[in-house]
């Protein structure tokens, strides 16, 4: 929706493909000739009334679906603004009858909204509720309070009907959007949620305090059915005992049971700057709002909604539409200047994070621990995120292939956000109106030339592993149209869902659906006869099974968009022609079990054959990890200084300055139990966390003085020879200038009894903003030198900073890059580093990862490095790598690789072709790199930054571009002159998945994309052993980035993830809820460390959060344990069947980390050990001892 005249938009940006017109499609637009169907929401505008003195003036009317005449077809109501709602009979083969006039339904300029569908006095007949806004009529003493009473019309029978609204004590007055009718209280009756959207003087998207008392105008409503009282229902508004109150403009809503605990919860989506609510059903008559516990982020204009499982794992999943739209001009034309002040503002007022994106929320299952779920938002992995204007969102199984598809309507009439007119036209208007002289006519004049979102409606197909494929225009949605309100229903009785969508100054669509004539369709339709004041059994949950298949729908017929779809429950079969079992739980959880149904089928189901049925429900036991971080005495919350990147480069992607912290691990008091230091922000001190003898933890800070540098990655090593550990710390950020001393990295010396002193004499003078640290004895004197990462130089991204190499001279350091390998002088802006022998000559060699960067590879030739990426056939990985790992995954004798990427919940998807790229360059002379991202639309590469964000970095564009619609048009070699371009930096971005590098010798190595649940976030924390105890390599994942901008929003859907291995290279995920591995902040460092009881502690660390520890019990029975010897890097295992794995010690691997250096394995099938050191010498580890 609009921002109370264009206050605030974000934007984002999408790559699509031109797609060719299937002939034969999936739906078919019947003509209103055949259907009879001529109902079209005309709109007529003047200078007293039109969008901008009425701001729904757009918001359209709804769609009721249900059989008023219980004849077996489904009739139509539609709704109109100004002009007259209609009730069309089904006469069937999708011909109707117009009976308004005959039904005694009258409803003239009544600006009708959302359509309700409902038995409400339980006589087998449906009723119609109508809800009802528009705008005040002249004269109105407060605006502010008046709207038109809802109505309802009782059906008589007979085809008739009689408005009742009073006399059931349903006739509300407060602009409301839809109905909801639902049993809330378990007592047996229908009762109603109102969602409303009531305008204010006071804009809806000003700052300030959450309302949640009930003072807000636009404030929800619940009226509870009181039984029948002189012949029928009469309900009753129980808002506030209910903690109805929370403000919001609401425009969808959705009853299910989203925490399983048999009572029905209500999800409101909200307009402006209100979050949206979820109001989770406490059992005794009352709601709380629960969003935060559920939810991460949210739309920012939400609009409709709809609820449904679309990965058939039994659990519910919600899609929230907003205004985003999916080609380059229309979104260059809405977006103004980022806001990032203003997101921040809104969070310290107590909004959660919200972005102009339709939202996607899909169900992780039960939080570890609890008996709720928790939710990830993955709009942009799946592909439905950009669908322009949008309204109605309906789930529904289109093509019966046994998936839900997605169909959503969109358009307005007026695009009021083109910037264009809101610049240049409407600053007169709001000059006007704070003059007090305001005149209309010029602005509505102008608003005649304002061009609409006059664009087709979208149909996505379930593709089965959570992504969606735009299937639109293949399946018949090409009409470009003002569409709002849609409802589904077997129109015609084929066996298939049709269509049925009401726009604005155009006929209705009557979309037939042809899958019946596809072959391998089938279906199973499900109708339920409840009890008499419920009817048809809203709330029961209706499970069908098949071949290991699920399919779950919780029955509601209110969804989308103030619509009403109708009662009966599609199931799509594909090819199967029957199902093992039906299991039906009805709302007061009675059930019964049907076995062996036939497909093709209309199936009713009756609630006098239900039996007692109690499920059997427990917060789901972990069974590999357990949280223990403050039993264990680790009570470590990392402290991140805002500092807002944007205001010395408003191009950058993402804030440079919020990447720690790492952790790293080691035996600092000699006492043999390993301890670790997590990394402290800018102006707060790391700390050391030692360990006791019964696997508790100490903390101690590192140092008490005033700190200025941020730590990113460190390093317990022994960088004097006295057999203590030292600590190495990479200084990093972007709170300083360039070059500020404070870039300056330290090295720690330990006296062997975990005391530690700075000593500013062993580093070289390096204040390069780095990232991570590893060491290795590179020149094989027997002590460890080091490789340290250059991050970023600040105000100069994506310049290539500085990395070096370290030489260990007897603890004092010495650059010698230069000498080793002069590439690393300006290698990329690298954000994590492996010493490792990738190639098994002997010598270690060096992997990169970086941002910008391809998948790096340094081999070592005889003492110097040579970057051999291209000969590797990883030339083209560059992407937004994070971290890497080492191991023998796939258990043929060499080593593999796991690398962290951004993945692909993210706006764009780059290819070899089509890359994200960037181009950067001090454009217009003020000293700062301009770094401006491009991405294609089509074959043009076009910038993505909206035009004032280009022109807050580089002002000179202000004249070149006047007008918002020319710079729209503008590809790259528009917006800069060739002599511009010629010199600027240019790098790209085309694999954005986090990958199994699998080596296959020779130095060569294959590119396998770990699981679909690792892509759904930035990794960046990666450990890897054997957690499940059956032999294989596993992997535990941790991500997110809060650093984005708030155009495109944060990345927040990871959860941290558990991989179990296969021994071949392959992984299974494993949920949250299963593995009780749960890290859903912003993840950052991850290391293992060994307790004192010889178990495993996974230590994770978050930015601005709290650090997490894990405790992983191994279960490996009759257990090797090494421990290396100084310098040793690599321990080869002979398997007694001749096979042989390869295992390397790391000093510094994942994302800013180092993990224990002990390693356990099963002696079972073990023929014999040998340990190799970096001079080359071996050692037999004896296996039975």
């Amino acid at each position: 929706m609009i921002k109370k005249l264009i206050l605030f938009l974000l934007y984002g940006t999408i790559i699509f493909s031109c797609k060719k017109k299937n002939q034969d499609t999936l739906f078919e637009l019947v003509s209103s000739e055949k259907t009879g169907i001529k109902f079209s929401n005309d709109l007529k505008e003047d200078e007293k009334l039109n969008i901008l003195t009425y701001e729904y003036f757009y918001n359209g009317g709804g769609v009721g679906i249900g059989d008023i005449n219980n004849d077996g077809l489904q009739d139509i109501f539609l709704g109109g603004n100004m002009t007259e709602s209609r009730l069309y009979l089904n006469k069937g083969n999708l011909q109707f009858k117009d009976i308004t006039e005959s039904s005694g339904i009258s409803l003239a300029n009544s600006w009708s909204r959302g359509i309700s569908m409902v038995d409400i006095n339980s006589d087998g007949l449906l009723d119609i509720y109508v809800c009802r806004a528009g705008p005040q009529p002249a004269g109105t003493v407060d605006p502010e309070n008046y709207s038109r009473p809802n109505l309802l019309y009782i059906n008589q029978g007979n085809n008739k009907f009689t408005e009742q609204a009073k006399k059931y004590g349903l006739d509300y007055a407060g602009n409301t959007t839809q109905a909801a009718f639902f049993d809330y209280d378990h007592d047996g009756d229908l009762d109603v949620f109102l969602v409303t959207n009531v305008m204010e003087r006071k804009g809806p998207n000003v700052i300030r305090p959450k309302r949640a008392d009930g003072s807000a105008l636009s404030t929800d409503k619940l009226f509870r059915n009181d039984g029948v009282k002189n012949g029928n229902p009469v309900f009753t508004n129980v808002s506030r005992e209910a903690n109805i109150l929370a403000e919001g403009f609401g425009l969808g809503v959705s009853i299910v049971d989203i925490n399983e605990d048999g009572w029905p919860d209500v999800y409101v989506s909200n307009d402006y700057l209100s979050n949206d609510l979820l109001y989770i059903n406490q059992q005794n008559g009352t709601f709380k709002n629960e969003i935060t516990d559920y939810f991460r982020h949210q739309s920012y204009s939400a609009m409709g909604n709809d609820a449904a499982d679309i990965d058939n794992d039994g659990l519910v999943d919600f899609v929230t539409l907003d205004m985003l739209p999916e080609g380059n001009v229309r979104r260059k034309n809405m977006f103004g200047l980022m806001n990032y002040d203003r997101y921040l503002s809104e969070q310290r007022m107590g909004y959660q994070p919200q972005f102009m994106r339709n939202t996607l929320q899909h169900n992780n299952g039960n939080r570890p621990g609890t008996t709720h779920p928790f939710f990830s938002e993955i709009g942009r992995f799946s592909g439905i995120q950009a669908t322009d204007w949008s309204w109605s969102a309906l789930f529904a199984d289109y093509d019966n292939d046994g998936k839900r598809d997605l169909m959503i309507t969109n358009g307005y009439p007026k695009d009021i956000t083109n910037r264009d007119f809101v610049v240049y036209r409407m600053a007169q208007h709001q000059e006007q109106m704070q003059s007090g002289k305001l005149d209309n006519a010029p602005t509505v004049a102008a608003l005649k030339e304002v061009e609409g979102a006059h664009i087709a409606n979208y149909l996505f197909k379930n593709n089965g592993d959570l992504t969606f494929n735009n299937q639109s225009e293949y399946w018949g949605f090409d009409t470009p149209s003002f569409s709002n309100g849609a409802a589904y229903a077997d129109m015609d009785n084929d066996g298939d869902l049709d269509l049925i969508i009401n726009n604005i100054d155009r006929e209705t669509f009557v979309y037939k659906n042809n899958s019946d004539k596809f072959p391998d369709h089938h279906y199973l339709r499900i109708t339920l006869k409840g009890t008499k004041e419920n009817p048809h059994g809203y709330g029961a949950k209706v499970s069908v099974f098949y071949k290991n298949e699920k399919q779950f729908i919780e029955h509601s017929p209110y969804r989308g968009y103030q619509s009403t779809v109708e009662n009966t429950l599609h199931f799509g079969l594909g090819k199967i022609n029957k199902v093992d079992s039906i299991r039906i739980v009805w709302p007061n959880q009675k059930s019964q079990l049907l076995e062996n149904i036939g497909a093709d089928q209309v199936l009713a189901i009756e609630y006098k054959n239900a039996e007692s049925y109690q499920k059997q429900k427990a917060a789901e036991q972990p069974i590999f990890f357990t949280e223990l971080s403050e039993s264990l005495g680790i009570k470590y919350k990392h402290t991140d200084e805002l500092y807002i990147d944007f205001k010395v480069q408003p191009l950058l992607p993402h804030l440079l300055s919020q990447n720690g912290p790492g952790i790293s691990v080691g035996d600092i008091n000699g006492d043999t139990r390993e301890d670790f230091y997590v990394g402290g922000a800018f102006r707060h001190s790391g700390s050391f966390f030692i360990q006791n003898a019964r696997g508790e933890f100490t903390e101690k800070p590192l140092t008490k003085e005033k700190k200025f540098e941020e730590d990113m990655g460190s390093l317990l090593f022994d960088a004097n020879g006295d057999g203590s550990p030292d600590l190495y710390i990479v200084s990093g950020s972007s709170e300083f200038p360039a070059d500020s001393k404070y870039y300056q990295d330290r090295l720690y010396f330990n006296d062997g009894k975990g005391n530690f002193k700075h000593d500013i004499s062993a580093l070289p003078i390096n204040t390069t903003s780095g990232s991570s640290v590893s060491a290795i004895d590179f020149d094989r004197d027997g002590d460890l030198d080091l490789f340290v990462a250059g991050r970023l130089t600040p105000g100069q991204y994506p310049a290539a900073p500085k990395s070096a190499i370290l030489r260990n001279d007897k603890g004092k350091f010495t650059d010698i890059t230069s000498q080793i390998c002069p590439d690393l002088n300006s290698v990329g802006m690298v954000t994590s580093s492996l010493w490792t022998d990738f190639d098994q000559d002997g010598w270690i060699d060096l992997i990169l990862t970086g941002e910008w960067m391809p998948l790096t590879f340094l081999k070592n030739k005889n003492g110097k490095l040579v970057n051999v990426t291209t000969s590797t056939g990883l030339a083209g990985t560059t992407g937004w790598w994070n971290s890497i790992v080492a191991g023998d995954f796939d258990e043929d004798g060499d080593i593999d690789y796991v690398a962290g990427n951004v993945g692909l919940n993210t706006e764009g998807k780059p290819s070899a072709k089509k890359p994200l790229t960037m181009i950067a360059k001090d454009f217009d002379k003020s000293g700062s790199m301009d770094p401006v991202i491009s991405q294609y639309f089509g074959d043009i590469l076009y910038p993505i930054h909206p035009r004032d964000e280009m022109t807050s970095q580089m002002n000179f564009l202000k004249k070149r571009f006047v007008y918002y619609s020319d710079y729209a048009k503008a590809g790259i070699s528009d917006v800069f002159t060739t002599e511009e371009l010629k010199d600027a930096t240019r790098l790209i971005c085309q694999e954005m998945r986090s990958v199994l590098l699998e080596n296959s010798g020779n130095g060569k190595f294959k590119i396998k994309p770990l699981p679909t649940a690792a892509q759904l976030g930035p990794v960046y924390g990666i450990t890897t052993n054997d957690y499940n105890a059956d032999g294989h390599l596993d992997l535990i994942l941790t991500g997110n980035s809060y650093a984005p901008e708030s155009i495109s929003g944060r990345l927040d859907a990871f959860n941290g993830l558990l991989l179990v291995g296969n021994g071949k290279g392959g992984f299974t995920p494993v949920s949250s809820a299963s593995s009780g591995f749960l890290v859903e902040g912003d993840g950052k460092g991850l290391a293992e460390l060994t307790l004192s009881d010889g178990n495993r502690l996974i230590l994770a660390a978050q930015n601005n959060d709290n650090l997490k520890a894990f405790r992983s019990v191994d279960k490996r029975k009759d257990q090797i344990t090494i421990r290396p010897h100084a310098n040793e890097i690599r321990a080869e295992i002979i398997l007694k069947n001749g096979q042989k794995r390869i295992h390397e010690w790391n000093y510094g691997s994942g994302y800013l980390s180092q993990s224990s250096q002990v390693f356990r394995l099963s002696k079972e099938n073990i023929s014999k050990i040998n340990i190799y050191d970096s001079r080359g010498k071996t050692r037999a580890f004896p296996v039975n001892q």
